[in-house]
């Protein structure tokens, strides 16, 4: 029976735990946090993913979990309504959208009874030969693997550790794409009766508030800020402070919130393109391999990345290489073209100009043939 560190229990991690743990391999999965995250913005499960969850047996748990979301409002100033996207018409009937605190909590209880789990813990060292890799934890014991995968994210330990100076951003292999993101959670009432996420935008800059779960949502364009740390709290509510202090309808009121949240989300919107996702006996899966930034169906690209690891793994069990290989090139077929659409995924959420919002609004006339288009884009790339 062969041995699997992963490291990350967010989406791709507890997925992939569960696959192989039914392929009989021993799984073991690393948290740095104390807990699965709860917070985050809603995401979509959808094409492959939904076989996964299917075949796991928890889809009827996340369409219980559904957020409900009907659509997008934009607003003005004063909180007037002046165009609105109406979800329904781009999510096929299998489809669901579920708060990403929920979905990552379903896919850890799917998969904890098969896989040890350790939490508040992270893989400080690495060393490979041809038959193994030993790991140094930073609070458990070192141990030995047959493999180590990294399920990570945009941040992965396991990718700088591996491929060192080749899986930072200052290689250029990990890329700010201009913008900076932030949720935080709001409590009830908060956020407003209703079903419909409300946004308000100036150049360059996005904040909405969603109704489910309640939480608020702020995006601004930005080069690469010097000295950006993803750990440094403090300094992310600085910089949210500094991008959104002219901009009116619920920023004020929302940026109070912000000062006194410890429950805040904030990152750059980057991508991470490799030339190749393993090396050894050590693979990178979901955001750690391939993130394809904030709008890139990150999760159901994790989901379904998790399990065509998983039945590579099993079918090459002796030889982990001609495994990674056989992964990375089907998997590669999903996620290159979802990294060439954040431009206009962007300039939908956030448009960098008066002029653009204004046609952006007035776009939102035309959204049922949109939608349309994209439901037929959508069926043709899965």
């Amino acid at each position: 029976m062969s041995t699997v560190l992963i490291s990350g229990a967010g989406i791709a991690g507890p997925t992939l735990a569960y696959w192989l743990a039914r392929h009989g391999f021993r799984v073991t999965v690393v948290e740095r946090g104390g807990k699965p995250r709860s917070s985050g913005n809603p995401v979509d499960v959808r094409g492959p993913a939904v076989t996964v969850a299917e075949r796991m047996g928890v889809m009827p748990r996340l369409r219980r979990a559904a957020t409900g979301t009907t659509g997008v409002s934009f607003v003005d100033a004063a909180g007037r309504r002046v165009g609105r996207m109406d979800m329904r018409a781009v999510q096929r009937p299998d489809e669901v959208e579920v708060p990403r605190g929920d979905l990552a909590s379903i896919l850890y209880e799917a998969s904890r009874d098969d896989a040890e789990f350790l939490f508040d813990d992270s893989i400080s060292a690495l060393g490979q030969d041809e038959h193994g890799v030993d790991v140094t934890f930073e609070r458990a014991a070192p141990r030995r693997f047959d493999l180590v995968i990294g399920a990570d994210g945009l941040h992965s330990v396991t990718r700088r550790l591996t491929f060192g100076q080749e899986g930072t951003p200052q290689s250029g292999l990990v890329r700010h794409m201009g913008l900076y993101v932030a949720t935080m959670p709001l409590g009830d009432g908060a956020a407003g009766a209703g079903r419909d996420i409300l946004m308000h935008n100036t150049p360059g800059k996005a904040i909405a508030v969603n109704p489910r779960p309640a939480g608020a949502f702020f995006l601004y364009r930005s080069p690469a800020a010097p000295g950006f740390d993803h750990r440094d709290t403090e300094q992310h509510k600085r910089m949210l402070a500094d991008a959104f202090a002219d901009v009116s309808w619920r920023a004020p009121e929302l940026l109070e919130r912000v000062r006194a949240a410890d429950d805040l989300y904030f990152d750059s919107v980057s991508q991470v393109r490799l030339p190749r996702w393993w090396k050894g006996r050590v693979a990178l899966l979901g955001d750690a391999a391939s993130c394809v930034s904030l709008f890139g169906d990150g999760s159901t690209l994790a989901m379904a990345g998790a399990f065509t690891l998983a039945e590579a793994l099993a079918a090459h069990s002796g030889d982990p290489g001609a495994a990674f290989r056989r992964y990375e090139a089907a998997h590669r077929r999903l996620v290159d073209p979802k990294q060439r659409n954040v431009g206009q995924a962007s300039a939908l959420l956030a448009p960098a100009t008066r002029g653009g919002i204004v046609a952006r609004n007035l776009a939102t006339r035309l959204w049922p043939a949109v939608a349309a288009a994209t439901r037929l884009k959508h069926a043709l790339a899965w």
